[in-house]
Order: C-alpha cells, then sequence, then structure tokens
C-alpha cells in the first residue's frame, strides 16, 4: 500500500509549496528597490549588487546543497535553507547600508534558495515519483514559484503601504518559516529511486557521475542555455518595477509582477506535460526564441497600462517552463541518482547570467540612464539559447555510449 510520503499528489504539492515560498518571497524584492534605495541614500546599482550578490551565491552553493541532498537527505538541506531564508530577510529588514543589504540580501538569501529551490526540490522528486511522471511532476512543482509570485507580490506591495519596507521584510521572514514544515514531506535519500534504471551514470560515484556529465556536450549545451535563462528572467524580475516607475507606470509594478506569476503557473505546468510527450530541446528553442520575441515586441510598442499587462501575460507564459524542460533532460540523459547535483551544476550557469543580467541592469541605469541595451541585449541572447538546444541527444548517456 503506498504510503502518503510516497503519494505522487502529495510529493507534488509539498514541492510545488516549497518552490512557492522561496521562489515567491524572491519574487517580491523587486518592489523594495524603489522605497529601500530612497531611505538608505543608494543607487540602483547598489541596489541591484545586492540582488546579484543574491543570484551567484544562490549558484554557487546549489550544486553543494544538492550533494548534500542527493547525500544525506533533501528534508535536512530544506529546513536548513528555510532558516537561512528567514535570517536573510530579516537582516535585510535591518539594512541601515550597502552592507546590510548585501549580507542579508545577498548573502543569506542566496544561500537560502540554493537550499530550498529547484535543485533540491526537483532532486527529490526525481528519486521519488515514477519516471513515466517526473516531467508532469517537475513542471507542476515549478509552477509553483509562479504560485507565490502571484499571491505574494500584491501581499508584499501592501505590506510595504501598510507596514514599511522594514516592517514588511520582517512579516515575509515569519512566511519563510513555512517551507520547513513543508519539507518534512520530501525526505528522499540515495536509493530512494521511484523504479528508474536511470542511465551509465546513475550507478557511478558522485565525483564520477560529475565528471562523466561535465564532459557530455548535452550538459553543456544546457549548461549554456541556463544562463541566457536566468539572465533574461532575473533581471525583469528585479528591475522591471524600477523600469515601470520610469516610464510613468509605477503603479502597473505589483499586478504586472503578479501576472507573470498567474501565466507563468499555466507556461510551466504546460511545458511539463508537453515535456512529456514531444522533444524537449525542440520545447526549449521554441520557448528561447518566443521570448525574444515577445521582448523585442514590447521595446518598440508604445507604453501604455494595457501594453504592460499584455506583455506580463505573455512573457509569463514562457517565464520558467525552461525549469521542467531542462531538468527533465537531466535526468533523461543523466538518470536521476545524482540528479539534485548534476542540475545543481547546470543551475549555477544560470544564476552566473542573472549576476549579470541583475547587476548590469543597475550599471547601465546608473550609467546611461536607460534599461534599452539591457533589453535588448537579452532579445539577442535569447536567440543563441535557442539555436544552441538544438543539437542536443536526447536519449540516455548508457544508450548513446552503446550507439558509438
Amino acid at each position: 500500500m503506498t504510503t502518503p510520503r510516497r503519494n505522487t499528489t502529495v510529493l507534488v504539492i509539498a514541492g510545488a509549496l516549497v518552490i512557492s515560498l522561496a521562489m515567491g518571497l524572491r519574487g517580491t524584492l523587486g518592489l523594495f528597490q524603489a522605497p529601500m534605495i530612497a531611505d538608505l541614500g543608494v543607487g540602483r546599482e547598489t541596489f541591484g549588487f545586492a540582488m546579484a550578490l543574491q543570484q551567484i551565491v544562490w549558484g554557487i552553493f546549489q550544486p553543494f546543497c544538492g550533494m548534500v541532498a542527493d547525500r544525506y537527505g533533501s528534508g535536512r538541506v530544506l529546513v536548513a535553507g528555510s532558516v537561512v531564508y528567514m535570517a536573510g530577510l530579516f537582516v535585510m529588514s535591518g539594512a541601515e547600508s550597502a552592507l546590510g543589504l548585501n549580507f542579508g540580501g545577498g548573502w543569506l538569501i542566496g544561500f537560502g534558495l540554493a537550499a530550498t529551490s529547484f535543485s533540491v526540490v526537483l532532486g527529490a522528486l526525481g528519486r521519488l515519483v515514477p519516471p513515466e511522471k517526473q516531467s508532469v511532476a517537475f513542471g507542476i512543482a515549478t509552477a509553483g514559484g509562479s504560485v507565490g509570485q502571484f499571491i505574494l507580490a500584491p501581499i508584499g506591495q501592501s505590506l510595504i503601504q501598510s507596514h514599511g519596507w522594514a516592517g514588511a521584510l520582517a512579516i515575509l521572514s515569519i512566511m519563510a518559516s513555512l517551507i520547513a514544515v513543508a519539507a518534512t514531506v520530501l525526505r528522499s535519500k540515495a536509493g530512494d529511486e521511484a523504479g528508474s534504471k536511470g542511465s551509465a551514470v546513475s550507478q557511478a560515484t558522485m565525483k564520477g557521475a560529475v565528471f562523466e556529465a561535465t564532459a557530455n556536450k548535452n550538459y553543456i549545451y544546457l549548461t549554456l542555455g541556463f544562463f541566457v535563462c536566468g539572465f533574461q528572467v532575473s533581471f525583469m524580475t528585479m528591475h522591471l518595477p524600477a523600469y515601470l516607475s520610469d516610464i510613468g507606470l509605477g503603479t502597473t509594478a505589483a499586478i504586472a509582477l503578479a501576472l507573470i506569476g498567474f501565466f507563468n503557473i499555466i507556461g510551466t505546468y504546460a511545458c511539463g506535460a508537453l515535456g512529456g510527450r514531444y522533444s524537449k530541446r525542440y520545447l526549449l528553442s521554441l520557448l528561447y526564441f518566443f521570448r525574444s520575441i515577445v521582448v523585442l515586441l514590447f521595446m518598440i510598442a508604445p507604453k501604455t497600462e494595457l501594453v504592460v499587462y499584455i506583455f506580463s501575460g505573455t512573457i509569463g507564459l514562457l517565464w520558467l517552463g525552461t525549469v521542467p524542460l531542462t531538468s527533465g533532460l537531466v535526468a533523461q540523459i543523466f538518470g536521476v541518482r545524482y540528479m539534485s547535483t548534476l542540475f545543481g551544476i547546470v543551475f549555477f550557469s544560470h544564476q552566473v547570467g542573472s549576476f549579470i543580467g541583475v547587476w548590469m541592469g543597475g550599471y547601465l541605469y546608473d550609467v546611461s540612464g536607460s534599461y534599452d541595451g539591457i533589453w535588448y541585449g537579452s532579445v539577442v541572447l535569447g536567440i543563441a539559447a535557442a539555436l544552441i538546444h538544438l543539437p542536443i541527444v536526447e536519449k540516455p548517456l548508457r544508450t548513446q555510449l552503446a550507439e558509438t
């Protein structure tokens, strides 16, 4: 008889809840830029650097958190991450200078995200969910991040208005404790694989699995493509509210972020479901290509509330669909035994892109007074990412090795 812990529905709901809280809380931080820089007397580059630091710390520690989860269990990592996440939001709430902003918003929240987001959660689901249900499970769990953004963006804006930015961050810190509650369902460890035969790396040591994957061209393509995803979505998450304020549409910021979150629920689930039936590499190529088209059309269109809302909904459909497709390819090609580790390394590339997108957005704005360069740069990178996924071979590694 299936235990509640092994019930696929319960597992997916728990995974979606963890990612919903982790990503939803992070998704509100762009709303704090304007009030914080006004009170602290710093520029957008300073705030942007702290958020960029968050991205790179997240990326650096993601593979290590994945390794610990693969070896000692996902539940423990998630609980530890929630505690650090809470501490980061609390420290950020008391920031009086760039130092507090960097330590709380950068280092602590960055580590908290590494231990509570995609790599650890999807790795747990990869081990506990049957292979035929993994793509959909990844899609639903990833969509949880957008449920969080959809719900928490308006809440965050309301809290800022009623309690100020410091009080709002303190309240969000308390909310982060719920991650630990949901984490109790996602306890998994080595050997928990749900009937997956895996691939050639499944029976290897962790060191051997990492070496074999990083020497594989498919893994390299996925890693490079995910860099672009990080660049695009993190720039928009952190700087879209400020950009809308610059063009006189600041009141649309919270709604825009909520719309991105809402439509990403649809888009991410759809990508997960489609990835179970069709070529994941082609779906990824189309997703990146359409992202570039949507951003380009937004840049040349007249800026009205309606245009902002249409852009937000459309880009939301394309927002995090890369995650179930990319993680699905990692599991499909390299197996699930060390998925948290292997996807964590791919995700590091995503966070390098996030660091550059967030920091460069603030830097270019302070230098030129405009975000246009970074917008158009994301269009070019999106087209490059669409092309780089086309050569990927979607077969288990042991099958590829047997055919050579």
